[in-house]
């Protein structure tokens, strides 16, 4: 029987893996930043866990709600924690892959008059909301009241559709919309894994590519 052995490296040994993966000064960039997912089901949740790996320095994570069992098939929580908040479900996985990150979490449910007390310390801000008022709330408020920061937000995941339609589009000088801006879960009846983590993606590389210095072309 092959014995199991538990390796826990140290900080550094774990900066410098990182760093030789994205090399010393982007990944110095990645670890000064801080980002804001707002919302942590199919999209929060994986751009959280995409962004731990690459060694972003600091996540603050915004949720008012319980991992449910019909979260499980596209929301990166565990069986097991069905019933806790997702703030503190999800700061949980995160320190198994990434025990060095630094969690802020806030079991909240963000409103037009709590936003900056929550949001203020982000350079970048993810909207990962699956309501559309709600998305709507953060996005005016971000783009009216926060112009020196950068807003990722998602349109359209939903159904079967074809991966390729999902995209990155740069709206403004610090707005991106990552999705394929037309899919309703409402109208296609499903969301699936595979396309909310397509979307995600985007949204977490769009936060990379910004920190990065590497900016699309506004449309």
């Amino acid at each position: 029987m092959w014995e199991v052995v538990k390796l826990i490296s140290t900080k550094k040994e774990w900066n410098e893996a990182l760093s030789k993966r994205h090399g010393k000064a982007l990944q110095e960039r990645f670890a000064s930043a801080a980002v804001a997912i707002c919302g942590l089901g199919g999209l929060g949740s994986n751009i959280a866990l995409a962004l731990a790996r690459t060694g972003i320095g600091r996540l603050i994570l915004i949720d008012f709600d319980r991992v449910d069992i019909t979260n499980l098939h596209r929301q990166q929580y565990k069986a097991a924690q069905i019933g806790m908040n997702k703030t503190d479900a999800l700061r949980e996985n995160l320190a198994e892959i990434a025990p060095y990150i630094e969690v802020e979490t806030h079991t909240v449910r963000l409103t037009e008059d709590t936003a900056a007390e929550f949001l203020d310390d982000a350079d970048i801000i993810c909207e990962a909301f699956d309501d559309a008022e709600c998305k709507a709330m953060l996005t005016n408020t971000v783009l009216e009241a926060m112009p020196d920061k950068y807003l990722v937000a998602a349109s359209g995941m939903a159904g079967l559709g074809s991966a390729n339609t999902i995209r990155t589009r740069r709206v403004s000088k610090r707005f991106y919309i990552c999705g394929d801006g037309t899919s309703d879960v409402a109208e296609e009846g499903s969301l699936v894994a595979s396309r909310v983590m397509l979307c995600a993606a985007h949204q977490a590389h769009t936060v990379l590519r910004i920190l990065a210095g590497q900016f699309e072309t506004e449309r």
